[in-house]
């Protein structure tokens, strides 16, 4: 069975909405290396409907990142979203996910393949782990105080144990926590 991930930026109080605001004085050499090895598994990408949209209108065009571009732009990207429609998909390799998120991604972990990796998408993220559908959360934590800003979790989220899979600190204080569902 092909395994889920999701991954996160974070900042010291919990906010994961818009990391371009706020960590591009904090990524290292160390944590470019782990994405590297991260993106080195995926064959498979879910986003949510802001994520894609927002991403759609950057990484096919841009320039820098070449590693992180040319790995988004050719993986195949499968699309959650209740407003858009097929013809709404112009980036490559985008399919929208029609009927049960949850169901399609049951599915899609029993086929063949490698990792998938649920991106840009925190409300994407926050259901596959409440449905038990992610295998391992990596959040990347920053040394800042965003301020403002989204969560992850939201109150009244069910109480959902984890377990700590590996931990690391780059040179630049970022805290790389992967956890994992705990068997119980």
């Amino acid at each position: 069975m092909r395994k889920v991930t999701a991954g996160l930026f974070y900042s010291v109080d919990g906010v994961a909405e818009a990391p371009d605001q706020w960590q591009f004085d904090s990524f290292d050499d160390e944590l470019g290396q782990l994405l590297g090895a991260v993106m080195a598994d995926v064959d498979t990408v879910l986003l949510g409907r802001q994520g894609y949209q927002e991403w759609a209108g950057y990484w096919p065009s841009a320039e820098q990142d070449q590693d992180f571009g040319s790995f988004i732009n050719t993986v195949p990207k499968f699309v959650a979203s209740r407003t858009l429609k097929p013809t709404d998909l112009s980036w490559s390799n985008s399919t929208l996910i029609e009927g049960d998120l949850e169901a399609f991604v049951r599915d899609l972990k029993s086929q063949k393949g490698g990792t998938i990796a649920a991106m840009a998408g925190m409300s994407l993220v926050r259901q596959l782990l409440l449905a038990g559908l992610i295998d391992e959360l990596t959040l990347i934590i920053h040394p800042v105080v965003a301020g403002k800003g989204r969560r992850l979790f939201e109150d009244g989220t069910a109480t959902t144990r984890l377990e700590l899979k590996s931990s690391q600190v780059t040179s630049k204080g970022n805290v790389v926590l992967t956890y994992a569902k705990r068997a119980d």
